[in-house]
């Protein structure tokens, strides 16, 4: 899994205009004006796995192998402190706006990679926003990818 973490992480890291990318062990949940990280951010997390035994392998340990199907949630978070009001200069919006850059950013990133050798390319499955009520914009990311013989 770390080899997994870390893959991901240098791939967003990339990314200069994101200031921070880690793995998310919680940092946005700490609802105060010191949040431990920079924006904008990318927080990282292994969300899901499914598995499915293959059989055997006894040169291998474990012996008794699978497949995954993992999910990587993506949360990209960037403190919003612009108007995008209809009446708001440009600079301002495009400033408010940049998340989406952002995240169009990523994705040329992260559609086709691949986390490792046994992992298949990585695959944008949905995304949503994330409510808050700190002025933080964030928004998490799906991706799946399938992981052989583990």
């Amino acid at each position: 899994m770390e080899v997994l973490l870390t893959n991901i992480q240098n791939k967003i890291a990339e990314i200069t205009a994101i200031k921070y990318v880690d793995e998310d062990w919680g940092q946005l949940d700490y609802y105060s004006p010191n949040l431990p990280v920079q924006f904008p951010c990318c927080l990282i997390d292994l969300n899901d796995g499914d598995f499915s035994n293959i059989g055997q392998d006894l040169s291998r340990s474990p012996k008794n192998r699978q497949n995954a199907t993992m999910l990587v949630k993506l949360s990209l978070a960037n403190m919003k402190l612009s108007n995008t009001s209809f009446k708001a200069p440009k600079s301002q919006k495009d400033t408010a706006w940049n998340i989406f850059g952002l995240m169009e950013e990523i994705h040329k990133k992260m559609q086709g990679f691949s986390p490792d050798v046994n992992c298949s390319k990585m695959l944008r499955k949905t995304f949503h926003r994330t409510k808050r009520d700190d002025g933080i914009q964030e928004y998490a990311i799906y991706y799946t990818f399938e992981a052989v013989n583990v």
